[in-house]
């Protein structure tokens, strides 16, 4: 488990990059699509489908299976590498479960990367997450991590353009950005962070530990 307070260097940290977010110059919209931004931070609200989410399985599955996360967090690629893949077969795909994923950035690489991931479009998302995930050793440490990633996004149909243009677009990084509110609001301070019938996590599970769980709502 990564905890943003230390990755971020405390909490004037954590408030820096949140400004420099919301008030660092931006060149203004360039038309793509705006996504749609969840503005609430009603708790009960949060634990649901929000305007915005990106939804994997049924979106009627009994189970809610909510994932807060970094782009830049270890933990969440070794998470999503390793473990996501056994549940989604076992639960996911079965319709029993489904997963919501948002983004919890901790640093503006996250921010960027969450971007490109929005601007890839619905049914692209979670093709790109693996992506991004399963390559991030390699594009996190380069010395233009974004633009390493771009190259990697290319198989999306993303070239220079679209990144450019994407990367400007203030409505993405705003749903980017509503998607991190909400985890503040749901005491997220660590990713990655989850969220299962409205109980959370901290950390990484086991798919050992998730099947216990699963199987006793279940039943």
């Amino acid at each position: 488990m990564r905890n943003i307070l230390i990755v971020a260097g405390g909490a004037v940290a954590v408030a820096a990059i949140a400004a420099g977010v919301f008030f660092g110059t931006r060149p203004s919209s360039t038309g793509l699509a705006p996504v749609a931004v969840a503005q609430t931070t009603d708790k009960s609200a949060l634990l649901g489908i929000q305007p915005g989410d990106h939804v994997l399985g049924d979106p009627k599955a009994p189970i809610t299976l909510i994932e807060y996360a970094s782009f830049t967090c270890p933990h969440c690629a070794h998470f999503a590498v390793t473990v996501l893949p056994e549940i989604k077969k076992k639960w996911v795909d079965t319709g029993k479960v489904k997963l919501i994923y948002r983004d919890f950035p901790l640093d503006q690489t996250a921010v960027k990367a969450a971007q490109l991931a929005e601007c890839a479009g619905n049914d692209k998302y979670f093709g790109v997450i693996d992506v991004i995930f399963s390559t991030q050793a390699k594009w996190a440490t380069a010395s233009d991590p974004i633009a390493d990633l771009a190259k990697s996004l290319r198989i999306a149909g993303m070239g220079d353009a679209e990144v450019k243009a994407c990367l400007a677009n203030d409505a993405v990084q705003n749903g980017v950005i509503a998607d991190y509110r909400g985890g503040e609001a749901l005491g997220v301070n660590s990713t990655p962070s989850l969220f299962i019938n409205g109980e959370q996590f901290k950390g990484a599970r086991s798919v050992e530990e998730l099947d216990a769980v699963f199987s006793k709502l279940a039943k």
